[in-house]
Formats: structure tokens, sequence, C-alpha cells
């Protein structure tokens, strides 16, 4: 069995592949196929330990946030498909996609689960030890030209992340046409099910962040930038303009 250094490692070579137009299994914990059997959806390991990201997100969050809320979207996705061979062949980026594929009586709860499966495998990469702070190459250029300045995307984007309601997101996406923009979705709801690419995502889901910063929620936002993984958010950006 691989030991923690060598499963991060592993991690760490299939990560910026992301889940734009690819979907290694490690990425978006989809299901696979071994020996004619389907292995169910899977929660993917984090690509660092769960104090990586201290002081900013704390490790105890870590763990009710990995291992337990992603964990329950896995369970109960893996029971909504129990009885869809199918549905459980795909990657769960291609599952939400197609949302009108999925049958009736279990796609409240695929888009659901399914929805925070894909969110949360998505979310642990957007995140990293030791941020370079702000993006470089394409990127950097491409949020210069579209909200002004790095500070005018901040500022854009955390209002965005401020302005959501309850529980949802907050994203730097790409669409079609492969603009820039800024929006948020309720509950596990995502880009990915418009049509368009997520380059970057912050989960305000009180579980989120409330062990540390309480209600302050503009507090954990702040905190969210000294983590970015501008390198991952590159990748996806790369990937999403060539589609």
């Amino acid at each position: 069995m691989l030991d923690r250094r060598e499963v991060m490692k592993a991690m760490g070579l299939t990560a910026i592949a992301g889940v734009c137009g690819v979907y290694p299994a490690i990425a978006t914990g989809q299901s696979t196929q071994m020996s004619g059997s389907i292995t169910p959806y899977t929660v993917p390991p984090l690509p660092y330990e769960y104090d990586a990201l201290e002081p900013y997100i704390d490790a105890q969050t870590m763990h009710l946030h990995h291992d337990k809320h992603h964990a329950a979207y896995v369970k109960n996705l893996n029971a909504a498909v129990a009885d869809h061979l199918e549905l459980s062949r795909l990657p769960v980026v291609d599952l939400i996609q197609h949302l009108d594929r999925v049958p009736e009586s279990v796609r409240t709860a695929v888009r659901n689960n399914g929805g925070g499966h894909a969110n949360h495998s998505f979310f642990w990469q957007v995140m990293q030890k030791n941020s370079p702070g702000q993006p470089k190459a394409e990127l950097a250029k491409a949020i210069d030209a579209r909200f002004g300045s790095f500070s005018g995307f901040q500022e854009q984007f955390t209002k965005a992340a401020m302005s959501v309601f309850g529980s949802g997101w907050a994203w730097l996406s790409l669409d079609d046409k492969h603009q820039l923009s800024i929006e948020t979705s309720p509950n596990q709801d995502s880009p990915w099910m418009a049509g368009r690419t997520p380059i970057l995502g912050i989960d305000v889901w009180e579980h989120a962040y409330y062990l540390k910063y309480q209600n302050v929620r503009a507090d954990y936002v702040a905190a969210f930038y000294k983590v970015i993984s501008w390198d991952f958010a590159t990748a996806q950006y790369q990937l999403g303009i060539k589609q």
C-alpha cells in the first residue's frame, strides 16, 4: 500500500490535469472499472496534510470537512446510483453536467450529493500550502483584462462570496467563449451544471469555516486568498481555453 507521502506525490502529478475536460479518478472521485466490476465513487485523499493550511484553515475543520462532510456526499451519491449502473460508470462531473439524463426519482439526490462530491474534490485542489499569492502568465493577464487588476478581481470575488445567502459557493469560471466571470451558486450547484468551467471556487457553507471564524465569513474569505493554488487555477484555465 502507498504511504501518505506517496499518495500526496500521486495527487500532485494528477492535480494539474484538474477536472476541466479531463477527469482523472483521483481528481474527481469518479468510479473506476476493475475486473468487470464497478468501484463506487470515493473520497480522494487530501493533497496535503490536514494542518498544512494553518493558520488560515485549521486542521480540525479540514478533518471534519473532508472526512465527514465530503464522505457523507459520497455515501449518499453511491446510494442514489446503486440501482443505476450506467450512472455509476460516469465521472462525477459528467454526471452533474447531464442531470437531464438522470432518472427523476434520483435526480435531486444526484444533484445535491454528486454536486457536493464534485465541488469538494475540486475545492481541495484549489488550495495549497505556501500559496504564491497571485496568478501568473496567461491567467494573470486574463484577470487583469477582465477585472482591471488583481485587486479588482479580489474585490468582486469577495463581494460575490459575501453575497451568498445561506449555503453555497462563489466561483471564478470560464464560459464557452473563453470569457472569465465571477458567479455564485446555491447549495452544491456549480458552473459545470451550466456548461461553464470552474477556475477556482470557495465553499461558503458554514461547515467550511465556522469552527475557526464562527459567523464572520468575511475573515474566512480574506484568509482564503492566502491559500489559493494559483498553479492549479492556471492549469484549469489552460485546459478551459483549449475546449
